[in-house]
């Protein structure tokens, strides 16, 4: 017995998932009207094709900026793409101003684990040895790498939940997206000013 997929059903995973419209009734069909399946094979399938545009030059782009309520938060992000054609497109605009409205409220350190500075790193390490002190020697360095990873995760652009949808990583959100666009994408660099910071 088959399921029959209907518009309503391609409407909400599309709208749920920013896929293109024949990606989300072909991931229906495959899950045989499974929603939540059909959101996985869509994620998977954005992750396929987001890897394999990663070696593309992204070498366009915008430049934007974000001025919290009251002016005391301001952000400018620049995110690459690969045409202007891309880059000007009502979906391209959002997500780098969605990107700027993120590095606002969640504050990164970087963008992604590479870019931190190893001083930083070492002060961490320091701070969590500090408080797995007393515990017994096997268990301290499984504390220190977890409390390391936590603040990693935190302090990653990439790797922080999304402001938006805190189910999703802001590296999910760039994947999608990429699937989305059919292009490659990157978060280049950021600034992040606080008034009295």
């Amino acid at each position: 017995m088959s399921v029959q997929i209907n518009a309503k059903m391609v409407g909400e995973l599309r709208e749920s998932t920013g896929a293109g419209l024949m990606d989300c009734k072909k991931a229906l069909v495959e899950s045989e009207g499974n929603f939540d399946a059909a959101v996985e094979l869509l994620r998977k399938k954005g992750m396929a094709t987001a890897a394999k545009k990663a070696g593309r030059d992204a070498s366009d782009g915008l430049i934007d900026t974000y001025i919290h309520l009251g002016g005391k938060v301001g952000v400018m992000v620049e995110v690459s793409c690969e045409s202007d054609f891309v880059a000007k497109t009502d979906d391209f605009k959002q997500f780098v101003k969605d990107i700027a409205m993120h590095i606002a409220a969640a504050s990164p350190v970087c963008i992604s684990r590479d870019d931190i500075d190893p001083a930083i790193i070492a002060e961490e390490r320091k701070v969590a040895e500090g408080q797995a002190e007393g515990k017994p020697a096997q268990a301290i360095e499984k504390i220190v790498e977890g409390k390391l990873n936590k603040f990693l995760s935190e302090s990653c652009l990439l790797e922080q939940a999304f402001v938006k949808n805190p189910d999703q990583t802001v590296q999910e959100l760039l994947t999608a997206m990429i699937a989305k666009m059919g292009e490659n994408m990157q978060i280049k660099r950021f600034a992040r000013f606080q008034v009295g910071a």
